[in-house]
């Protein structure tokens, strides 16, 4: 009977192996050097526990360990009605948020998802229509944030697009079997910061977005 960890030699429930290689050869920092990597949780996403040595400005060498969260890189997309003046966001709860002192964890935020292996464009497509129903046309690739890059190894595409009315294709409202529950909400330039100050926007990738819009479309 083996004793090994799956996902490492032998697959997990999602058929992964390997998971405990990640980083081992990285090598592009001449002051950082990976000497171990532990995989500690392998859910759907995967905690890790790296131990890496890391050369100061001194020039000493000190052991250092860091656990990282990969659970992926994603895309959102800023949708905007530019003759009515408008952006289309989403509602839905998330837990993460409720647990950390959210009202009642019903966030406005910008269509996202995960790429799972697609690219950023066609993932960002896709997830605009199953959350919103909208076909997009031409996308504007805006920039890529580390999100939160001391714990996350995420990296998020960041796009914009105009939608009208004749885009509204779908019906929208997220994916039933992943249990999403997706609401449309409409918002009109005007009002778009005015909901970061009061708190009716708290999402940082939403917050993000706005901001572009503000400086570029308002």
């Amino acid at each position: 009977m083996t004793s090994e960890r799956p996902g490492t030699g032998i697959p997990d429930s999602r058929g992964r192996t390997g998971l405990q290689l990640l980083g081992r050869d990285l090598d592009r920092n001449p002051d950082v050097r990976v000497r171990d990597v532990e995989v500690t949780s392998d859910g759907w996403h995967v905690l890790r526990r790296t131990t890496f040595e890391f050369r100061g400005r001194d020039g000493a060498w000190t052991t250092q360990q860091r656990e990282t969260y990969d659970r992926g890189n994603g895309a959102t997309i800023l949708l905007y009605d530019p003759v009515a003046r408008t952006i289309l966001l989403t509602r839905q709860f998330r837990f993460p948020a409720y647990v950390n002192d959210h009202p009642d964890g019903m966030l406005v935020e910008a269509a996202a998802g995960l790429l799972d292996d697609d690219s950023a464009e066609d993932a960002i497509r896709r997830e605009a229509a199953e959350e919103l129903g909208v076909e997009v046309g031409e996308l504007r690739h805006l920039f890529d944030l580390y999100m939160s890059p001391g714990s996350v190894t995420e990296r998020v595409h960041f796009f914009a697009a105009p939608y009208t009315a004749a885009d509204l294709t779908g019906t929208g409202g997220g994916v039933e079997e992943e249990g999403e529950e997706i609401e449309a909400v409409t918002v009109a330039y005007d009002d778009a910061l005015a909901m970061i100050a009061d708190g009716r926007i708290v999402d940082g990738k939403t917050v993000i977005l706005l901001q572009w819009a503000a400086l570029t479309l308002f």
